[in-house]
């Protein structure tokens, strides 16, 4: 029988957890057995009488319950165990399969240690855009969570009303929101803010999304120019200097007329590109608010600082991480039915089975018996570095 396990989530910060009791409840009907580490679903509200309900065997004996483990689900990449003294991966026997977002661009290190202690790697980020893969897509579902608290944090921290308000002391205007970037993060911020009654503007790169912002009620800023800028899986490709250049003066007046701007624009394996430079953030409003969902890969802002809230002269910049994770809740109950429903697909009667023809196996697989299986990241996992 496979053995299953459901750790506890080391990295600072995150509540989230890649099992849930449902879920849990099906692998067990699938045949296969469960171990949820003690407390590994306190952040997300989940107590192990939950998950013991559901069929888990709960233990705290960490580096025995990682050993012994044929299948790990993780939320989040391996790293250093303080309690054990050891990194997760040095936990996993040979031969091992981890399911996680390895987000392997962003940690070349880690791939290195998967792959010279032979673990079998599935990253969720790397899982193909398909119709039949829509179901364990995660990227887009803590996404939307992203841009709906992006909206709901801006409110939160500006000092204004966002809808047009009739009041016996006149009339309040509504605020006034540019989203950057028309991705599921960027399209939910516009739901969101149109929902709280703002006025939304959308720039994005891919001009097949105006139809999409203009269906939920706001206006496309559009960029002149004859690029293709729409990557495989509809996501976007790194645009031209040129482009950029055009975006970042059609954006200058808009911006500076915004009382809220959202940013979303990631390019697959790059820096987060520059968007809003300094200058925009400075003829913006006293009083305004840029929350920058980038930040972690840099940032669209060029004054975000990752893991911080700034003020830049009177503007409030927030680069705060893992948006998701403070909505643990509702972002491990869709993490952890995407996770499954990828698992799932691993299994043929009861057993593992990792057929390399399979087009979503295939497609988010990034290490297998000491081999690393995507040529986009050679370069990356050799040029050294990333070592967490």
């Amino acid at each position: 029988m496979i053995n299953v396990l459901i750790p506890k989530e080391i990295i600072a910060d995150e509540k989230r957890v890649a099992g849930v009791p449902d879920t849990v409840k099906r692998i067990v009907k699938a045949g296969a057995g469960v171990v949820v580490e003690s407390g590994a679903g306190r952040g997300a509200f989940i107590s192990d009488e939950k998950y013991r309900e559901a069929g888990a065997v709960i233990d705290s004996d960490t580096e025995k319950i990682w050993a012994d483990a044929d299948v790990i689900l993780k939320v989040r990449h391996p790293v250093a165990d303080d309690g054990t003294g050891k990194h997760e991966t040095e936990m996993m026997k040979e031969d091992s399969v981890l399911i996680a977002t390895l987000l392997p661009y962003a940690n070349p290190g880690v791939v290195r240690r998967l792959l010279g202690n032979k673990i079998t790697s599935f990253s969720m980020d790397f899982i193909p855009r398909i119709s039949r893969a829509q179901k364990m897509d995660s990227l887009s579902s803590q996404s939307n969570i992203a841009g709906y608290k992006a909206v709901l944090i801006a409110a939160n921290e500006l000092g204004r009303y966002f809808p047009m308000l009739m009041t016996a002391a006149g009339t309040i205007k509504p605020a006034k929101v540019v989203v950057i970037g028309a991705g599921v993060a960027g399209l939910q911020a516009v739901a969101t803010a149109r929902r709280l009654g703002a006025v939304v503007e959308v720039s994005d790169i891919r001009p097949a999304v105006k139809e999409q912002v203009r269906s939920l009620g706001a206006k496309y800023i559009e960029v002149e120019s004859d690029e293709n800028l729409e990557g495989a899986g509809g996501y976007a490709k790194e645009a031209s200097a040129d482009f950029l250049r055009k975006q970042k003066e059609l954006l200058h007046k808009h911006v500076a007329a915004a009382d809220v701007v959202i940013c979303t624009a990631l390019v697959t394996g790059k820096k987060a590109p520059v968007i809003i430079d300094a200058a925009m953030v400075r003829d913006m409003k006293p009083g305004s608010v840029v929350v920058d969902l980038a930040a972690e890969q840099g940032g669209n802002c060029e004054l975000s600082e990752p893991g911080r809230d700034i003020i830049d002269g009177d503007v409030k910049i927030i680069g705060r991480l893992n948006v998701p994770g403070s909505m643990a809740e509702h972002a491990s109950f869709v993490y952890s039915k995407n996770i499954l429903n990828f698992f799932m697909e691993l299994l043929t009667d009861g057993e593992l089975d990792i057929n390399l023809e399979d087009e979503v196996i295939r497609g988010a697989l990034i290490t297998h018996k000491g081999e690393l299986m995507q040529k986009a990241l050679e370069d990356v996992i050799e040029s050294g570095g990333g070592d967490k």
